[in-house]
């Protein structure tokens, strides 16, 4: 990997800034500590997908890997509970070292999830469907510390980007810099090289990527490329 600097220490880092997520979906699971720790140098935080097998199709990771994973690595953890339920299960992502939580608008509870959240330490997050619209996330921008607009139905990885979804993203960025909220704005699915430029221009500042960066035989590369395509793109 050459003369890299150390991985960032455990902070969310400034609101609005340019960060690359590298989703954990897409990594070898046999060799998980071993890839997050090549990706590290990268990588601004590390994305841990949770899916419960209700809210979608598949089942992943729980709270004893995060709690592994923590041993690994000082990196931020953004946790994306793809789950029916996400309440019963917040405190123990929090105890096993998890920095932020995003759960889904659809799954309703949305007020008592972020009060949750809250009390919990963690940085606060909504997520949104493709096919959610920005009517849906609207009521809950000035209590959270992030929007994210997913690009692909959740549930699996290697899916394509759907387009359509930067518009619903300039939506959120519009009305995060009218009201001048300290809110970041993440999208998750099909972001590489080609798309993460699209995203960046439509107001997305937050990048998660998995194959684009595990599917590749020298992910940190792969991850810089990524950053660098967003950066030509935000002008940052």
């Amino acid at each position: 990997m050459g003369d890299r600097t150390a991985a960032p220490e455990r902070h969310a880092g400034q609101v609005g800034d340019l960060r690359i997520a590298p989703s954990v979906l897409s990594a070898d699971f046999g060799l998980l500590a071993e890839q997050v720790g090549e990706v590290a140098p990268a990588a601004d935080w590390l994305h841990v997908d949770v899916m419960d097998g209700h809210f979608v199709p598949n089942v992943t990771i729980g709270p004893p890997v995060v709690a592994s994973l923590r041993r690994h690595t000082p990196l931020f953890f953004d946790c994306h509970l793809m789950m029916t339920e996400p309440g019963r299960y917040l405190k123990d992502f929090a105890d096993a070292g998890a920095d932020g939580c995003t759960v889904h608008v659809e799954i309703g509870n949305t007020d008592e999830l972020i009060t949750q959240m809250r009390s919990l330490g963690l940085r606060a997050g909504v997520a949104l469907n493709p096919d959610t619209p920005f009517e849906a996330v609207r009521p809950y921008l000035r209590d959270v510390d992030l929007v994210l607009c997913m690009t692909v139905f959740p549930g699996f990885g290697g899916q394509s980007f759907i387009a359509d979804v930067m518009a619903k993203v300039a939506q959120v960025r519009a009305e995060v810099a009218a009201g001048s909220l300290a809110v970041d704005i993440e999208v998750d699915g099909g972001i590489d090289t080609i798309t993460a430029p699209i995203a960046v221009a439509a107001g997305a500042n937050v990048l998660v990527a998995g194959s684009a960066i595990f599917g590749q035989p020298r992910p940190w590369e792969a991850a810089d490329a990524i950053r660098e395509s967003a950066r030509a793109a935000s002008g940052r």
